[in-house]
């Protein structure tokens, strides 16, 4: 029983080492936008292969757990949870790859436009998301992992407000029509990224409490 003790606890830290590894890398790609610094373009591309072998191993971990073990009540929920969660990091690190890989054509082209405050505020806003969905999940704090729900509306609020500016400037600048597509996609990306950290709120919170809380976070 001990053994199987120390297991979970090495999938906790592989989980949260993780989080930690896609929050630091998505901080950089959306620094490389503001400073156009292909350097933290590569730091980004380079670690995509450590996150993706991270999954991997949680993953074999867990299932192994499952197969050996056949857990019950909370340490099930905490394994089944496990696989699901490294899914949407996962995903979150491809979308933080696909930022930096934006940047770097905006670099390219030399481009004049620069991520807007309502960018830099998503940004913001979606790197707080993941980092409380993984405090949520370190202190088992349900209540974190509730306000987590309710951000992801105002992650979508300011998409449609990045959109509608930068078709504006499409309309005004047609020399910018390749750059404004470029910070399009950033915010698409943003918002799934918000997407995503919802997911990973969802399961905290069923891992903790029991509950089912996806697609009613309104009436939680």
């Amino acid at each position: 029983m001990r053994h199987f003790t120390t297991e979970l606890e090495q999938l906790n830290s592989k989980l949260l080492e993780m989080g930690n590894r896609v929050e630091s890398a998505l901080q950089r790609a959306v620094r490389s936008l503001v400073d156009q610094d292909e350097s933290l373009v590569l730091e980004v591309l380079d670690g995509e292969h450590a996150i993706n072998q991270m999954e991997i191993e949680i993953d074999g971990l867990a299932t192994r757990l499952l197969a050996l073990r056949q857990p019950v009540a909370r340490d099930l929920r905490l394994l089944t949870a496990a696989l699901k969660i490294t899914t949407d990091l996962e995903r979150i690190g491809d979308l933080t790859v696909s930022i930096a890989k934006s940047s770097r054509t905006l670099t390219l082209q030399k481009a004049a436009l620069r991520p807007s405050p309502h960018i830099l505020q998503m940004d913001s806003l979606v790197r707080s998301m993941l980092l409380k969905c993984l405090d949520a999940f370190l202190h088992g704090n349900t209540d974190l992992a509730r306000s987590v729900l309710f951000a992801d509306e105002e992650v979508d609020l300011l998409r449609d407000t990045v959109y509608l500016d930068l078709q504006d400037t499409m309309r005004r600048e047609p020399a910018l029509i390749p750059s404004a597509i470029a910070l399009i996609l950033v915010g698409r990306n943003l918002e799934r990224i918000g997407d995503h950290a919802t997911n990973i709120a969802e399961d905290v919170v069923f891992l903790i409490a029991g509950m089912d809380v996806r697609h009613r976070a309104k009436l939680a």
